[in-house]
């Protein structure tokens, strides 16, 4: 009943999102792969949104939080990492959208998101959806003309030079972070392999022992004996 309670008295989210559920990302995933995300307030307040994600690792979201005036829109360009695609694997992340009106004067943003009651907070959700191209698709999403083009469009997004650096720096770092848990894993598996192959040799070498072990007999002992 609280939750049923908790969840009418919840707002419905104000922005209009472009795509509305699904984030897709197209292959190959060698190289980072971008997906836009379009914010759109409808309404004649201005509003606060910030983007979650369940696996922030793999992911560079530019911008992931801000404020968007009435009538306006922004473009929220996502980033995916490179990684060894697996076709399946099914992906379990997700983005949640959470949105609030702003507050006459903002001074802190971080104070804000804090502060903030339940009753006042909207959000959406959305999953990611990993694609391959077809041979006659032409790839559309890939690489660093991407991620330029994502974060200049509409002139919503349009960073300045020092914060474009710190987009490059950041992508730079996660591509480094990605290569060295790929080289976990492939040393994990060679590890792992290694163990198996022990085990298995050491179960033959002990049925060998006692499956062709000489049985004692007391018989032959007593006959030796004489």
């Amino acid at each position: 009943m609280a939750a049923a309670a908790a969840n009418m008295s919840k707002l419905e989210q104000i922005l209009i999102l472009d795509p509305p559920a699904d984030l897709k990302f197209r292959g190959p995933f060698t190289d980072v792969v971008t997906a836009n995300l379009k914010l759109t307030n409808p309404s004649d307040k201005k509003v606060c949104f910030k983007v979650k994600t369940t696996a922030p690792r793999r992911y560079c979201v530019r911008p992931n939080s801000g404020a968007i005036d009435p009538g306006a829109s922004i473009i929220i360009s996502v980033m995916l990492q490179p990684f060894d695609y697996d076709p399946n694997e099914k992906s379990k992340h997700k983005f949640m959208v959470q949105t609030i009106f702003a507050p006459a004067a903002v001074a802190d943003t971080e104070s804000m998101w804090k502060d903030a009651k339940p009753d006042e907070l909207m959000d959406s959700k959305l999953r990611c959806v990993f694609e391959l191209p077809s041979e006659n698709d032409k790839m559309v999403s890939t690489g660093s003309y991407d991620i330029l083009q994502g974060l200049t469009m509409s002139g919503h997004a349009a960073l300045d030079d020092t914060e474009m650096k710190k987009v490059i720096e950041e992508c730079k770092w996660l591509q480094t972070e990605g290569g060295k848990l790929q080289d976990e894993n492939r040393q994990l598996k060679v590890t792992m392999s290694y163990i198996s192959t022990l085990l298995t040799l050491y179960s033959w070498s002990y049925v060998l022992r006692y499956t062709y072990r000489r049985p004692f007999c007391p018989s032959l002992m007593c006959i030796q004996n004489k």
